[in-house]
């Protein structure tokens, strides 16, 4: 694709009120968009806004990544003099306050591509919680779609 760009002016349409983007079949050829795209919007931050095709289903692919996160954990346990080892014991039954960690990235051990049907299964198995929301709902809060960054 050539790096040509179009001014369009929005047409309302007059029985609904909603806005419709003219595309004449120049643009439309040039772009690989066909009558039916979804399309999205970006704003390029000088008051100009750029248009890209969303890619379909059948363009991308789900693939589900296996992680652990690892963290270093200190305790500090008062202990009798000369009984250390007892402080190992305390923090093995998880009856240390903890005293500091440190995040230390995480490890990927699997992945593998899903269909969006097993994908919405494993979601519903692993998040019981959200099991009866509607799948677009899922999508959203869990999955992280192509050219998406979560936001923490």
């Amino acid at each position: 694709m050539s790096n040509k760009t179009w001014t369009v002016t929005l047409e309302e349409d007059p029985d609904t009120g909603e806005l419709i983007l003219p595309l004449n079949d120049d643009i439309l050829e040039e772009c690989g968009f066909a009558v039916g795209d979804d399309i999205k919007w970006i704003e390029r931050g000088d008051g100009s806004w750029a248009i890209e095709k969303v890619k379909q289903s059948e363009d991308t692919e789900w693939v589900l990544v296996d992680c652990v996160s690892s963290y270093r954990m200190r305790y500090m346990v008062e202990v009798p003099k000369g009984k250390a080892e007892w402080a190992l014991d305390t923090v093995t039954c998880q009856e240390a306050k903890e005293f500091s960690q440190e995040y230390l990235g995480e490890q990927i051990f699997s992945h593998r591509v899903v269909t969006k049907e097993e994908a919405l299964e494993i979601c519903d198995k692993d998040n019981s919680y959200g099991a009866s929301w509607p799948e677009e709902v899922k999508i959203k809060n869990f999955f992280t779609k192509e050219g998406e960054k979560a936001e923490y």
